[in-house]
């Protein structure tokens, strides 16, 4: 019970945090955009601040579940997440949760719980080999790149996706090795984890995951790249619990069957949660990032036919000295 309670309070603090972060990021400056400066100026900021006050809590609430339960089990209570977020947001942007609302709640909760029941996650099995713990970092830190890569070639809407998939799938790793650290701390003490190199990837994973989430919030709503960090971040942190943590699922055809199910209805009501109009954004009412990857051409139009308006009584001029002669010919 102590870890189901410490993995949803953690959730809670998780949630929070991200909306009132987005809040905050975009409202950065677009250059800033995966620079290590735009970690610099969100700091300027105290809703920012404070949004990162609550995800160091949620942070340190969720490494306590997970030095008491499974990686497999902590990670899809961790999911729930974005059901905390999307009651902040709610607060926000007054919308009610309606029938959509409604149904992906339900499809998370539903599949957190198919999962778990039909997984009953248990540790104890026996350590990975240091080939497959290295294969299964790399293979992680691998997409992670390439997901950056393919990212930046992308309009912002799509880059915000990708980049909270790639901050995703390093927070689930992060959370595999802070189970790791903590086991060691448990077992070996305090000189034995600064000896070892698990508690510094853990730095390294979330300071750069810090970053990349941070974009995605800066580049587009949070409809845009919240489901996706929420959906990667379990299965990239179960992938790597069954990698080389020796957590254990039943592998038994029915249960595979449920455990598959299980973790579509996650990503199913994920997604269908971060489209809700209750997300900033979702309503087109955000700012310069609440609107679609178009920037709503208003002033354009309007001056395109101005200059067309201005320039048509003397078609036959254009080269000659009317008025608009000087700026005609330069």
């Amino acid at each position: 019970m102590a870890v189901f309670l410490l993995a949803l309070s953690a959730a809670c603090f998780l949630g929070l945090g991200f909306v009132l972060q987005q809040h905050a990021a975009q409202r950065a400056p677009r250059a800033d955009l995966l620079h290590w400066r735009l970690l610099l100026d969100l700091l300027r900021m105290p809703e920012w601040l404070l949004g990162t006050g609550f995800m160091v809590i949620g942070l340190i609430l969720s490494a306590l579940a997970l030095n008491q339960g499974e990686v497999s089990l902590v990670e899809p209570l961790l999911a729930t997440n974005l059901i905390f977020a999307m009651a902040l947001a709610r607060v926000l942007t007054r919308q009610t949760l309606g029938r959509s609302g409604w149904a992906g709640v339900v499809l998370l909760a539903l599949g957190v719980t198919v999962f778990i029941v039909a997984g009953r996650p248990t540790g104890g099995g026996p350590p990975a080999s240091e080939l497959r713990h290295w294969l299964v970092i790399g293979t992680v830190v691998g997409l992670t790149l390439l997901l950056v890569s393919f990212a930046r070639r992308l309009p912002l809407f799509e880059e915000a996706t990708l980049l909270a998939l790639a901050a995703g799938l390093l927070y689930g790793l992060q959370d595999a090795l802070t189970r790791t650290t903590t086991q060691r701390l448990d077992h070996q003490g305090l000189d034995a984890v600064l000896r070892s190199w698990q508690p510094y990837a853990v730095v390294v994973a979330g300071v750069v995951g810090l970053l990349l989430v941070q974009s995605a919030f800066e580049a587009a709503p949070l409809r845009m790249s919240l489901p996706a960090l929420t959906a990667a971040q379990p299965i990239s942190g179960i992938a790597c619990a069954v990698g080389f943590l020796g957590d254990r699922l039943r592998v038994t055809p029915g249960a595979l069957t449920w455990e598959v199910i299980g973790l579509i209805a996650i990503v199913i009501g994920v997604v269908v949660i971060g489209r809700h109009p209750a997300l900033p954004g979702s309503t087109g009412t955000g700012g310069a990032t609440g609107t679609g990857d178009s920037p709503e051409p208003v002033g354009p139009t309007d001056h395109p036919p101005e200059a067309s308006t201005e320039d048509a009584p003397d078609p036959g001029s254009s080269a000659g000295t009317g008025p608009g002669g000087p700026n005609g010919t330069g």
